[in-house]
């Protein structure tokens, strides 16, 4: 679920809360399920606002050694994004 469906669930949640006036003899309250997807929209915008706007950290690591059996120099470079390592 993304930013988009958060705004979705807020939008059919504010129709239903606000524009639709249906009795349906007392056993659903459409009004309750529309400020219940309404909150819900909302807390889903956030969390996808959150997760997509999160910091990403990178870590570079350059080491130059050399081999001691041929005198070459060998160079190890790693680069981590996010907890992945490459080599």
């Amino acid at each position: 679920m993304g930013i988009g469906s958060g705004i979705v669930l807020f939008v059919i949640g504010a129709i239903l809360a606000f524009a639709v006036d249906v009795d349906l003899g007392g056993m659903i309250n459409l009004s309750l399920i529309g400020y219940i997807l309404m909150t819900a929209g909302i807390i889903v915008f956030l969390l996808s606002l959150v997760l997509t706007l999160r910091r990403r950290s990178t870590v570079s690591t350059s080491r130059t050694a050399v081999d001691p059996v041929n005198g070459e120099a060998v160079t190890t470079r790693r680069t981590a994004d996010n907890g992945d390592t490459l080599i």
